[in-house]
């Protein structure tokens, strides 16, 4: 990870520093990045205006833990309660929280926030190491406001991502790395063995599409860490995720995103992106070999040209159209608003599409970002947090989600070696 700014002390944002401009259709940054992006590269450093939000939001998060190491979003019955010392803590999201703090900056062995981290990592591996072999969900928990709108195996899906993440700054501590990995391990068999016929994942809820989005991100996350993912269920899951956009006509499949295109097309645009990514560096390596000309474009025929299979070509080629149409139509104002306002799905659905973008190394990312963090800061709450105003309510879950978006630029380094093929 690249770790590019310090924290600051708590403090607030005035009026005139979040400088939101609208144009066009949106809220964006114009200057956001200004003269703190470095241009001639792909790696930027966070900009001031992100990072304040970003301190703002992590002295909120790590006041809101629990007793027990964990954070907890609260049952889908009682979404009124936002006081996040007034629920129960669960898997999903501690690991959505551990996530944040490790993109934030925190270090498991010093530094600021360490305990927390280490109280938010031995709480998920008794969640793992305490559950059931039988037992399909590494939580007894049921009806939580995440489980409910992702799908009922979202903290299996959500502790992998969380293990994969850390793992590399356990090297030095051999015993807790081998308790991560093998937490991690145990929990990449339970989700495998729930893939559905169609390549996405069971007990999905009512954004469903979104549970096997992260669950083939996940997958992906776990296999550059060694696990033994199998292969024909990751093909399957992309397949899914892909299938959902027709690149062709540009409809998009809402059935298991609750009708809502931007929670659908966010995992089709994650899905493809290192399949694109793949398709436009071999492309472009064949055109100054002089094997193809200059001003070809991305066909069945021309990808056939440069050594591809037929069935190779015509996979490829798909993954690439579905990501360079989907990722336009993830970033269109009137997708990016979703339900009509913010719920928690809308902020995964922005980190998707943030993510999806580094590691394909497209440098329309920085648009993104301006747009995204411009959108994200203005509506942070006086104390630091972010909450949904509708279906994932929490303020635990919506701010560790937007923290993962705007310090993304300090995993720039390890979204980008993911892509590689």
């Amino acid at each position: 990870m690249v770790f590019t700014s310090n924290f600051e002390q708590h403090q607030g944002i005035h009026d005139n520093e979040i400088a939101v401009c609208y144009e066009h259709k949106g809220c964006v940054f114009r200057t956001l990045f200004g003269e703190e992006s470095d241009e001639s590269g792909f790696v930027s450093n966070t900009p001031e205006k992100a990072q304040k939000a970003i301190n703002r939001g992590l002295n909120w998060l790590v006041d809101a833990q629990l007793p027990n190491g964990g954070w907890g979003a609260g049952s889908h019955q009682r979404q009124h309660i936002i006081d996040p010392h007034a629920v129960p803590a669960d898997p999903a999201t501690t690991a959505m929280v551990g996530m944040a703090l490790l993109r934030s900056g925190v270090n498991i062995e010093h530094g600021q926030y360490s305990k927390k981290l280490r109280d938010a990592l031995e709480y998920l591996l008794n969640e793992v190491e305490t559950t059931p072999a039988n037992r399909a969900q590494i939580t007894d928990q049921q009806g939580t406001q995440i489980q409910t709108k992702l799908g009922n195996n979202i903290d299996a899906v959500m502790a992998i991502q969380f293990f994969s993440n850390i793992l590399d700054d356990l090297e030095a501590d051999s015993q807790l790395h081998k308790r991560v990995k093998k937490s991690m391990e145990i929990c990449v068999k339970k989700v495998q063995q729930l893939q559905d016929a169609d390549g996405s994942f069971k007990g999905s809820g009512w954004a469903g599409v979104l549970q096997s989005g992260l669950a083939n991100s996940a997958l992906e996350a776990a296999q550059a860490q060694g696990a033994a993912v199998d292969e024909d269920v990751f093909e399957r899951s992309k397949e899914f995720q892909k299938s959902n956009y027709d690149a062709e006509t540009g409809r998009v499949n809402t059935d298991k995103g609750a009708g809502i295109v931007l929670y659908s097309v966010s995992g089709s645009v994650r899905a493809s992106a290192k399949d694109a990514r793949r398709v436009r560096e071999e492309f472009n390596k064949a055109k100054k070999e002089g094997k193809i000309n200059e001003n070809e474009n991305v066909t069945v025929e021309n990808l056939m040209e440069i050594g591809y299979s037929r069935d190779e070509a015509i996979k490829y080629n798909t993954s690439y159209k579905v990501y360079e149409s989907s990722k336009m139509v993830a970033q269109d104002d009137a997708v990016v608003r979703g339900f009509g306002n913010n719920g928690g799905e809308e902020f995964l659905s922005y980190l998707q599409t943030g993510e999806s973008l580094i590691i394909n190394q497209d440098q329309s990312w920085k648009q993104w970002y301006d747009n995204t963090a411009g959108r994200l800061i203005s509506i942070q709450n006086n104390d630091g947090s972010w909450n949904g105003h509708h279906c994932i309510t929490s303020p635990v879950f919506c701010t560790a989600t937007t923290l993962l978006t705007l310090s993304i630029q300090n995993d720039i380094e390890k979204l980008v070696a993911l892509g590689e093929k």
